[in-house]
């Protein structure tokens, strides 16, 4: 398969080019889950793939409960469309506990499962009847019960809480991140077989991502080895097996429609699907240029792409009161002016609104 057949396809699969989603919600189900560690970079990952997104819009999405941001599948936090909520928490959740108990002992602690439990009953007190709270909030009321409260220990119980079906993500108060309770905010529906959330976790990754590799669908998805090839097969003849330079590329029968587009010039946030979406970045990101993308530490940066593929850095700051955006290419990557100049003025007028 040639490098500008995977380009192109993967754009149009990412909602990158020629997007018909025109809600939030809408972006996200597609997607499966945006990575959502840098809250505000996240909100540009999804405006930048609607029609005309914009930052209120997608506000307006997270604080009405549309799109939910909690920890999933790796885990990492993500933004999770309302509807897919349960059944992926219900997945990920032995992955995310194994992902708490081992911060616990990294930092030496010792945390029971009855403190995990009866912190679980005080914060579900603390929110319930739509009282949302932020974490220094809880933080205090898990104080005043003579609870262990520092920073580390309130992400401990509230990882936990989200792994138990206690806690998601409420809106937004001045500007800062708030807690609410599942139930009050995801309304409860029949959780899927282990069988069916498998197929269906395999469904919006390859629909949304192909060309991809299995090792591509591991990374992203956080199952065990037997899950992935479980997951896989349960799709059958949905997915196509494609072999090229000795790479093996599932393809999903929805990606191979229409015709295939590079783009122009984008401003990918940190934290992009495109990139942190497969483990392998060798076709879209020249290695020569790896580190300018991405760190051992798993620190994902802005990049500018050009036909699909990463050629520079973008930095977002506020000079004067103004918002600017400043670009950066690697090499002799020179983009077309006008091309770089609407990537610029879209990114800004999404910032603006």
């Amino acid at each position: 398969m040639e490098r500008e057949t995977i380009i192109g396809m993967r754009m149009r699969a990412q909602r990158l080019a020629d997007s018909p989603c025109v809600r939030p919600e809408e972006l996200v189900a597609w997607m499966g889950a945006v990575q959502a560690q840098d809250r505000d970079m996240a909100r540009w990952a999804v405006g930048m793939r609607l029609q005309d997104g914009t930052l209120n819009g997608v506000r307006r999405a997270a604080d009405e409960g549309k799109i939910i941001r909690m920890h999933m599948l790796r885990p990492t936090w993500h933004y999770v469309a309302a509807e897919d909520v349960r059944w992926m928490a219900a997945l990920s959740a032995r992955r995310i506990r194994s992902a708490v108990d081992s911060l616990v002992r990294s930092h030496r602690q010792d945390i029971s499962g009855r403190m995990f439990a009866r912190c679980n009953d005080l914060i579900a007190r603390t929110l319930e009847g739509g009282r949302h709270r932020t974490k220094a909030e809880i933080a205090e009321e898990l104080g005043r019960a003579g609870i262990a409260a520092t920073p580390l220990h309130v992400t401990y119980y509230l990882m936990r809480a989200e792994t138990d079906g206690v806690v998601c993500s409420g809106p937004d108060r001045d500007g800062k991140s708030t807690y609410a309770l599942l139930d009050e905010r995801v309304p409860r529906m029949p959780l899927l077989s282990r069988e069916e959330a498998l197929a269906r976790l395999a469904e919006v990754y390859f629909r949304s991502h192909a060309p991809a590799s299995l090792a591509d669908f591991l990374w992203w998805s956080g199952l065990s080895l037997t899950e992935a090839r479980e997951a896989v097969a349960l799709l059958g003849d949905s997915l196509v097996r494609e072999r090229s330079a000795g790479r093996e590329w599932l393809v999903h029968d929805s990606c191979r429609g229409g015709g295939l587009s590079g783009g122009g010039v984008l401003l990918l946030p940190a934290y992009d699907q495109y990139l942190i979406g497969y483990k392998d970045r060798s076709d879209v990101l020249d290695d020569c240029y790896r580190a300018r993308a991405f760190n051992a530490w798993g620190i994902f940066r802005p990049v500018v792409l050009v036909g699909g593929r990463v050629a520079g850095n973008w930095t977002r700051e506020v000079k004067g009161g103004r918002l600017r955006i400043g670009t950066s290419f690697f090499g002799e990557a020179v983009p077309d002016p006008v091309s770089e100049g609407e990537a610029v003025e879209r990114c800004l007028s999404f910032w603006q609104g």
